[in-house]
């Protein structure tokens, strides 16, 4: 009986990706939707639940920093005002409705969630903080770079936080070894290299892309199975 429940279990993690369910009073909208009610919200409370290193790279101007993975995360959003709209985003939408929750849960009127977090908001070309010309990570010319030779590359953007791309981690360090001298298998941690996300115009994790010397062949956002991953380098 047990196998049923680990299966159902897992299945649930990978069909809600890096979101989960939400409560009554936490609207999640897209970008164009978030800018508009963020524009006609005179002092907007805009908060940014990334991390403080996050933030300083980049951020969406206005925005106030708590951290939601910070043990004091309660104790520091507790000082804005209940009974005013909250704007809330992180980098992909998954910290982002699970602090959006947690507010619902201590008495906040209004939450409104950014769909996508900052990396939807950067693909649209929104106004940021950070300076356009900051190279943050991996650069596009090296990143081309990495992508000319005889062999196949399979590249994946990741982050620490995200439920699908921790689940496909221990299967892709695995082909990595495997693989070597065959397939180039390179993994980039989003949140380190923000510029070369930005220029491919990657708005959801986990994302899989392979190419053929250096032309793209094949892309993938969100849980990818070893089975599916492997079916695309045969």
């Amino acid at each position: 009986m047990k196998k049923p429940f680990i299966f159902i279990a897992m299945a649930s993690l990978i069909f809600m990706g890096c979101n989960g369910q939400k409560a009554a009073n936490v609207t999640t909208v897209n970008v164009a939707e978030f800018t508009s009610q963020l524009k006609a919200t005179p002092n907007a409370q805009l908060l940014d639940v990334r991390t403080p290193k996050e933030y300083q790279l980049q951020h969406i101007d206005n925005a106030l920093n708590i951290n939601w993975n910070d043990a004091q995360f309660a104790d520091n959003v507790a000082k804005l005002d209940k009974s005013k709209t909250v704007f809330i985003y992180c980098l992909s939408g998954g910290r982002s409705l699970q602090a959006a929750n947690k507010l619902s849960d201590m008495g906040f009127s209004k939450i409104v969630d950014l769909q996508g977090g900052i990396l939807k908001w950067n693909a649209q070309n929104q106004n940021q903080s950070a300076a356009p010309e900051k190279i943050i990570g991996v650069c596009p010319q090296e990143y081309k770079e990495l992508l000319v030779s005889n062999k196949k590359t399979i590249v994946n953007f990741y982050a620490e936080w995200c439920a699908p791309c921790k689940m496909m981690a221990p299967y892709l360090l695995k082909m990595q070894k495997e693989l070597k001298g065959k397939i180039s298998l390179i993994r980039y941690n989003a949140d380190e290299n923000k510029t070369i996300m930005k220029t491919l115009k990657i708005d959801e994790l986990p994302m899989i892309m392979i190419y053929d010397n250096d032309k793209l062949v094949y892309s993938h956002s969100g849980f990818l199975s070893e089975e599916d991953l492997r079916k695309q380098i045969q």
